[in-house]
């Protein structure tokens, strides 16, 4: 079986093959997606979550509940598929991960919030560049309840206030079902991000939430950002763009 990704490059196909003997097809004859379930886990180490997540879709059945999970991590280095090692400027101490989403090199790091998509597409009918699209809508929405605008790029996904950048995202899709998903700057040390080209641009600045004007509580964004992306899964109007 083949697998695709996509992150801060856009869309690829047919990057890998699936883990010995196959793996359960993820398409469910449902019409009607099972309720979705947010996961508060905390501070968690990034490879230990990552294996987590490939072992939840890969042993996928029918009628297995989509969650979201959201965490903090300790400080490292993640490189995509399409990562380079040039973007790889001073690691310094924190370690680097090679890993399977789509993308280039970020920074993880504890003040950050990542939700992590673990969602069935085909059966929620939503494409994977749709996925990005809400993704972004819902850190723009999230922003924007909090007076501060935030936009998309076309072709640099991710989510920018001005010309610096308050959250990445990165994808893996295998057989329907997605996992990685996005990262928004809270109230974090932005100096590693000096040390890596983020998400693959050299001279790219970034900012974080605390930066521009907003004082609320780390665990108080979490949670409404976990809202934001419900919110717009469950909503079959959906369309990207429009704030809600």
């Amino acid at each position: 079986m083949s697998g695709e990704e996509i992150g801060e490059e856009g869309e690829g196909k047919n990057i890998g093959s699936g883990a010995v003997g196959g793996e359960p097809e993820c398409s469910h004859p449902s019409p009607f997606p099972l309720p979705l379930s947010p996961r508060f886990l905390g501070l968690v180490e990034y490879q230990p979550t990552w294996r987590a997540m490939k072992d939840f879709t890969a042993a996928r059945a029918t009628g297995t509940q989509d969650e979201i999970w959201m965490v903090q991590h300790p400080p490292v280095y993640t490189l995509g598929q399409a990562g380079k090692p040039e973007h790889l400027l001073c690691p310094g101490e924190i370690p680097v991960v090679r890993t399977d989403r789509g993308g280039q090199i970020t920074y993880h790091g504890p003040g950050q919030v990542v939700a992590y998509l673990l969602l069935d597409l085909r059966r929620r009918k939503i494409n994977v560049r749709q996925l990005v699209r809400l993704m972004e809508q819902a850190v723009i929405n999230l922003l924007a309840q909090h007076g501060v605008a935030a936009q998309s790029r076309e072709g640099a996904p991710g989510v920018y206030v001005g010309e610096e950048k308050i959250a990445a995202l990165g994808l893996k899709i295998r057989n329907g079902c997605c996992y990685h998903g996005l990262a928004l700057n809270v109230d974090m040390d932005l100096t590693p991000f000096a040390r890596i080209h983020p998400c693959g641009y050299a001279g790219l600045r970034v900012t974080q939430v605390s930066d521009v004007g907003i004082s609320v509580s780390l665990a108080a964004l979490e949670r409404r950002l976990a809202q934001n992306l419900l919110a717009l899964l469950l909503h079959a109007g959906f369309q990207p763009g429009i704030s809600r």
